[in-house]
């Protein structure tokens, strides 16, 4: 099985989390998409909840040579978070990545202030948030924007995404309250594989859906 587009991913995703969600309250939900890839999902989720579109910049650190594979991640200002038995592996260090890491810093905080526009994040305390991303591999994006939100104090945290290694759905559930997944693969090589259209979205794509979906966009 593969997806024809995130759109229809998401809109699948969302079915799921609408029974997920159907006992509960989604008054203070906010779906917070990983972009860029993410918000097509994210999009599709917001509108069948009725519920607040935003968005968390998380940028990758790639291993040298090969910077599709993710060996860390970043958020915001926080540190750093890294896959330690993968940088043991490849015999890498912080201090080897030093420069990826300040030119992945300088794209995020790029991205930060163009899709936000001046736009405080939102405050999460108290509140439910879904985590959305089109695909998982090694999840470390992912582990770091929950670890990033773990701390704002939400009321429960859910990562819903399409397909995700089955693995890496496992060790995230150390992460968050609910990991969702449509597809869990036992190997999962890349997450374009699971997606017939999987063009580069691009900024444009994301301010739109920010612009539709979100009450201050």
């Amino acid at each position: 099985m593969r997806f024809r587009s995130r759109k229809q991913a998401g809109q699948e995703l969302a079915v799921r989390l609408l029974e997920w969600a159907s006992s509960g309250d989604l008054a203070n939900v906010t779906v917070l998409a990983l972009p860029r890839g993410g918000v097509p999902v994210g999009a599709e989720i917001a509108r069948a909840l009725a519920v607040p579109l935003d968005v968390l910049v998380v940028r990758k650190i790639g291993v040298p040579g090969s910077p599709e594979v993710g060996i860390g991640a970043i958020v915001g200002d926080d540190p750093p978070v890294f896959d330690r038995t993968g940088l043991q592996a490849m015999h890498l260090s912080e201090d080897k990545l030093g420069t990826d890491i300040a030119r992945e810093r300088v794209e995020l905080h790029r991205r930060e202030r163009l899709y936000r526009g001046g736009r405080a994040a939102p405050d999460i305390s108290g509140h439910g948030v879904v985590v959305v991303d089109d695909g998982l591999a090694t999840g470390i994006t992912a582990r770091a924007a929950l670890r990033h939100l773990r701390r704002g104090g939400p009321l429960r945290l859910t990562l819903a995404v399409p397909v995700c290694g089955h693995a890496t759905a496992a060790a995230l559930r150390d992460e968050a309250d609910d990991v969702i997944s449509l597809l869990q693969p036992q190997h999962l090589r890349s997450v374009g594989e699971w997606y017939e259209d999987f063009h580069q979205v691009t900024d444009e794509e994301v301010l739109h859906a920010l612009r539709e979906l979100h009450p201050a966009g």
